[in-house]
């Protein structure tokens, strides 16, 4: 890989078609990559997959994942650009949700050229750093795009501990208001002690009203303050727990 190796490579940005998706055509584009910085990175990727070649299924997979995310997040450290890191992989989680993209990496029977210019694509309109470009690159090289979901919740895993933040997930009926997802951040922080919290919100209507709230360690503690709950609390006191409650 070219821009693995020198310290300046010109990628052409040429139309590429994914099925329901139209992409313009844009001109050259000349991006400069420190070469320490890329050998790094690659050097830590080829690292972390001498290391996962004993595992095997699921276990391999995660392990795998975990290691192509902590070689990015040191990578990512040691430039002091880990905030802007996360954020460009959150943005690569979310495009890769979508099945057309995701499908369009997947397809083995697409030349990798074709792969790198849309990274290129999506690189360029979404401003990422050039190490998350040149990330996504060794992923589609060698193959591994397929983990770019997991590697993106171990990233999360990596960089809320660099940071000494605790994630909670709030989900609640209705959109909550700032002031009262601040309110919840403030309390997660008291029950944690976590120099930073990081809210993430979900909707579910199955709650009838209130809100629950996940943290610590893979989400293993929970407040819950819905009517859902109040009702199931309601029902075992009555001794009525088989009972199915139609809201």
């Amino acid at each position: 890989m070219a821009s693995l190796h020198h310290p300046t490579a010109s990628l052409q940005s040429k139309h590429v078609l994914i099925p329901g998706k139209s992409l313009a055509q844009k001109p050259t584009l000349t991006v400069s990559f420190p070469r320490s910085t890329f050998s790094a990175l690659k050097l830590k990727l080829a690292a972390a997959t001498r290391r996962s070649n004993g595992a095997a299924g699921a276990r391999m997979s995660a392990t795998v994942s975990s290691s192509y995310a902590s070689a990015l997040a040191d990578v990512a450290s040691a430039n002091n650009t880990l905030d802007v890191t996360a954020a460009d992989i959150e943005k690569v989680s979310e495009l890769f949700s979508d099945p057309t993209v995701s499908d369009f990496f997947a397809d083995p029977t697409l030349d990798v050229k074709k792969k790198r210019q849309l990274v290129d694509e999506i690189a360029e309109s979404s401003g990422f750093q050039p190490h998350t470009r040149n990330f996504l690159y060794i992923l589609v090289d060698a193959q591994r795009i397929d983990l770019i979901n997991e590697i993106a919740r171990e990233f999360e895993l990596v960089y809320n501990k660099l940071t000494e933040t605790e994630l909670a997930v709030v989900t609640s009926v209705v959109k909550l208001e700032s002031q009262h997802l601040a309110q919840i951040a403030k309390q997660v922080q008291k029950l944690t002690g976590a120099k930073n919290v990081r809210i993430k919100t979900l909707l579910d209507p199955g709650l009838v009203a209130g809100f629950t709230v996940r943290y610590g360690n893979s989400g293993s503690k929970l407040i819950d303050m819905s009517v859902r709950k109040q009702l199931e609390d309601i029902a075992a006191q009555l001794e009525l727990s088989d009972i199915t409650l139609a809201v």
